[in-house]
């Protein structure tokens, strides 16, 4: 059953794998590939590392370009384990050496199970080539890695994961690129992580030895690294297998193999190296929780501001449609015509008060018009709804534009909304058209009563039916008189029609829900167009549960660390000092203090 710190390990990779920061947010592409190389670091080291304590130390060569890194690899071994490049860059499967015994501990995919493990030389940067060597000490891994300035971005890649993926850097640099930036960059990581480096610096001329290790060490020194040990290759010539004087690498061949030897050494240097790589992670995480944070609202700001011009479309639409405003032009025209002469409507602007048989006398017997009066209020309408629709989606599709998220999300192939969609102009048509139809079933419903029903009779369904539509053009605009104009008189006199159908009371209610009924049609009309921007966002993979998620984990992690490690410190050496291998990232080991017979180690010193 895997421990507790096992666990939450196990689900902070789970939920790092999963991460997606689609948005072109500031850092997201960063903190997405952050994602992937933490989700990386866990498989190919920190789970195996945790799962199999006392495997070997693991040593990994790395360093720039032209550094020297396959001969000084093949120099300490003794032969040619590892195929120096000559011609820049070189693509290579990385090389692990081990002693023979120790085969079982990589046959498998205990650490970077994400290459094939091979037992011949290759050019396959997806495969590890292991080489048995019985010269390296029991205990002990060398893992020859690409340059971490490759012009191949997969050399560089893979040259992080294998760095990653170490318990000791051993990082190769020269007498003429030591003060390159990318070199410390990757040593600035390592500090951060708690890593154990030592540091070579290769190819340096006799005339520069008393001036570029004591710089390099002092850099060292300022930059965190005053506990790392520094070795000094002198430029020299090399054998015809392309080996380096035994002499000049044998301090560090006596460093490794003491820190192999000793159980209580190598332990700390484990326990350093993965407590670091586990703080780092747990450090690191909840940046990436809280880019997942961000890509969130950012898509529920595109969200709102899509969501916010619709809204102001249903506003305007039903301002329009209440305050008299299409009680004009061709409505107004064929309402005229409908009730009778321009003549009536005039005497009507001078006193509304006209009595009831009047205005019955105007409309009696279902006069030809009612028709032509309802296709003007669908024209009306349609117009209005057209160009709301139109607005929305322009003034949406231009808040999305101001935002590199939405311009994203709009770039995309067959995103069409900066226009209504094509189909658009018949919905609103057929939307129009239903409603109509809701109206003249609540003047049915209403009319149901003999009386009533004669009265509708008298003036006609179609009739009743229009005049309810221009009352309900004019419900919320406090139109009550004739001194507001023809608009007003139009909606003064289609209410006398129907105050004296079915009464002052039964008039105001179903004008009520004869607007209410539109507003709601509206609504559907334009949550439907919204749709497409919601359609758009919700195409988006980001997971909204994915920060809590990291968060939780990381800190579980985090939580039960400091015992667990103390606990794997004691499995680990089985030494009298636990308290010392409990210290994690807290204390550095002092590589430099190693007791190397054949190499005397100092901070900053030339070795010999």
């Amino acid at each position: 059953m895997p421990s507790p710190l096992t666990g939450a390990l196990t689900e902070l990779r789970d939920a790092l794998a999963a991460v997606s920061l689609p948005l072109p947010l500031p850092n997201a592409a960063r903190l997405s590939a952050l994602s992937g190389d933490l989700a990386g670091q866990l498989d190919d080291y920190v789970l195996p590392r945790l799962a199999q304590i006392e495997a070997p130390l693991v040593a990994v060569v790395g360093g720039s370009t032209g550094a020297g890194k396959s001969t000084l690899v093949n120099s300490l071994i003794g032969r040619v384990v590892t195929k120096p490049g000559v011609i820049r860059p070189t693509t290579r499967s990385p090389v692990l050496v081990h002693h023979p015994d120790d085969a079982r501990w990589f046959s498998d995919d205990r650490i970077l199970p994400g290459l094939v493990r091979s037992v011949t030389a290759g050019d396959d940067t997806r495969s590890l080539h292991l080489v048995a060597e019985a010269s390296l000490p029991r205990g002990l891994a060398v893992l020859d890695a690409p340059d971490i300035d490759s012009v191949v971005v997969e050399n560089r890649r893979l040259a992080a994961q294998l760095l990653s993926a170490a318990d000791l850097w051993l990082f190769v640099t020269s007498a003429a690129r030591y003060a390159d930036a990318v070199p410390w960059d990757y040593l600035a990581s390592a500090v951060d992580r708690s890593a154990a480096v030592g540091v070579v610096v290769d190819r340096v001329p006799p005339a520069a030895m008393s001036e570029v290790p004591p710089h390099l060490g002092q850099m060292m020194t300022e930059r965190g690294l005053a506990s790392s040990p520094l070795f000094a290759v002198p430029e020299t010539t090399t054998d015809a297998d392309g080996l380096l004087p035994d002499a000049a690498v044998a301090p560090i061949r006596g460093w490794l193999a003491a820190l192999a030897a000793d159980q209580t050494t190598r332990a700390r240097v484990v326990m350093q190296t993965l407590d670091g790589a586990i703080g780092s992670l747990t450090r690191q995480a909840p940046g990436i929780a809280q880019a997942v944070d961000e890509q969130l609202e950012a898509l529920d700001q595109l969200r709102a501001d899509a969501v916010s011009s619709y809204e102001e479309a249903v506003r305007t639409i039903k301002v329009q449609s209440a305050d008299g405003t299409l009680l004009r032009g061709e409505v107004l025209a064929r309402w005229h015509d409908f009730v009778g002469t321009g003549e009536f409507v005039r005497a009507l602007e001078q006193g509304i008060g006209r009595i009831r048989d009047r205005i019955w006398a105007a409309v009696r017997g279902e006069p030809k018009g009612a028709g032509d009066v309802a296709v003007a209020v669908e024209s009306g309408l349609e117009a209005l709804l057209r160009e709301e629709g139109g607005k929305a989606a322009e003034r949406a599709e231009a808040a999305w534009r101001a935002n590199p998220a939405g311009r994203m999300l709009l770039e995309q192939p067959g995103a069409n909304l900066r226009r209504v969609s094509e189909d658009y102009p018949a919905r609103a048509a057929r939307a129009i058209r239903a409603w109509q139809g809701d109206v003249m079933e609540l003047v049915s419903d209403e009319g149901s009563g003999r009386r009533t029903k004669a009265r509708i009779a008298a003036f006609g369904v179609n009739g009743v039916g229009v005049a309810l539509m221009l009352v309900a053009f004019a419900h919320t605009g406090g139109l009550v008189g004739a001194e507001i104009g023809v608009a007003g008189g139009t909606a003064v006199l289609a209410q006398r029609v129907l105050e004296a159908v079915f009464g002052d009371d039964a008039v105001r209610r179903l004008a009520k829900k004869a607007k209410e009924d539109l507003d709601a049609r509206v609504e559907g009309l334009l949550a439907g167009e919204l749709s497409r921007f919601h359609a758009a966002l919700d195409e988006v993979a980001v997971d909204p549960a994915q920060a809590d998620r990291i968060r939780t984990a990381a800190r579980s992690a985090d939580d039960g660390r400091a015992a667990e490690m103390y606990q794997l410190g004691l499995t680990a050496a089985a030494t009298s000092e636990p308290a010392a291998l409990a210290r994690g990232d807290r204390e550095r080991v002092d590589l430099r203090r190693v007791d190397a017979p054949t190499a005397e180690v100092v901070d900053g010193e030339v070795m010999p």
